[in-house]
């Protein structure tokens, strides 16, 4: 897919749910619970053992472009901290890709590949070194050190830059971190903690339709 229509529809879609799991197997059923919920796009993290195992069953069984498709969701990588490792995710079916930090070797390798690179952020350095190098969402992380009024603050100076908070966002307040200005938000334990600790994984797909609902009403 075309690299700015991708974004585009990461930002339209608007949750990301960054998933972490004790095997592929896993991370697959929880994904796909996530999808079900309405969540379509989802970052599978390099903590994961055999993470990539995950990707590509995911990006075959989501292979629709098509977002009114039932077969289509966007699945990417997370955590990923050198550019080696965003090259065998790449080969592995990711179409993004997320670090928690700062690499320019990483956000070059993605950029030679055409892939979104979303690097993470917690300084106004780290932000405008990531536009240089053509970064297009810059992934603001941990979330949990800021309040939503972080990102108009940030935006005064940087109006140019897409900020996606990702830990620390959730029900109570993913409403104010959209109308703050938010790209899109990241999502975590919060929409698999309870589901685990049950084994109940219909609490995932009920949560992600929460999530959704919630996004849906930001936006309006």
């Amino acid at each position: 897919m075309n690299k700015l229509k991708l974004i585009e529809q990461i930002h339209q879609a608007g949750v990301v749910a960054v998933l972490r799991g004790d095997s592929p197997e896993e991370v697959v059923e929880i994904a796909k619970r996530a999808i079900a919920g309405g969540i379509k796009v989802i970052e599978i993290t390099m903590t994961v053992p055999f993470a990539t195992e995950a990707m590509t069953a995911l990006s075959k069984m989501y292979s629709s472009k098509d977002p009114a498709a039932d077969n289509y969701a966007i699945i990417g990588a997370g955590t990923v901290l050198d550019p080696e490792t965003a090259r065998i995710t790449i080969l592995a079916g990711a179409e993004f890709v997320v670090s928690p930090g700062f690499d320019k070797d990483t956000i070059m390798l993605c950029n030679r590949y055409r892939v979104p690179i979303m690097p993470g952020a917690v300084t106004v350095h780290d932000i405008v070194a990531s536009l240089e190098l053509g970064v297009d969402v810059v992934k603001l992380f941990p979330g949990n050190l800021y309040s939503p009024s972080v990102i108009p603050s940030l935006k005064g100076p940087l109006p140019q830059a897409n900020i996606m908070p990702t830990g620390g966002v959730n029900l109570d307040n993913l409403h104010e971190w959209i109308k703050a200005g938010a790209f899109a938000v990241g999502i975590g334990s919060d929409l698999t903690k309870e589901a685990l600790k049950t084994g109940n994984f219909d609490l995932i797909s009920e949560k992600a339709a929460a999530y959704i609902e919630a996004y849906q009403q930001a936006k309006v």
